[in-house]
């Protein structure tokens, strides 16, 4: 791990829009952000989207961003995305990537 700069921290919460519920998308959400050593949540609203909160090192968000707005699970169909919020954090506020209902 270098110290170039990689070690700031990042949160940013993010809604995913178009056919994303019942295809899996917040498994895979979960599997994805572990993957990345991120932590966070992901949950269904009752509009048809998924909302969540990423938190972890800024590149490894970064790269969050892209497979929530361009990947996400195998049948989902992503039609717009919006990530707000996002901000350095000293320290990571939340611990483990987690489903809400």
């Amino acid at each position: 791990m270098g110290e170039a700069g990689g070690n700031k921290l990042t949160s940013v919460d993010f809604e995913i829009f178009g056919n994303v519920q019942g295809v899996c998308f917040r498994m895979y959400t979960e599997k994805q952000g572990l993957h990345l050593g991120l932590v966070g949540w992901v949950k269904n609203t009752h509009g048809g989207t998924v909302v969540g909160q990423v938190q972890g090192p800024a590149h490894k968000v970064e790269e969050m961003k892209v497979w929530l707005s361009e990947e996400g699970s195998p049948s989902s169909r992503i039609t717009r995305f919006c990530f707000s919020n996002q901000r350095n954090i000293d320290k990571l506020e939340l611990s483990g990537f987690k489903t809400r209902f």
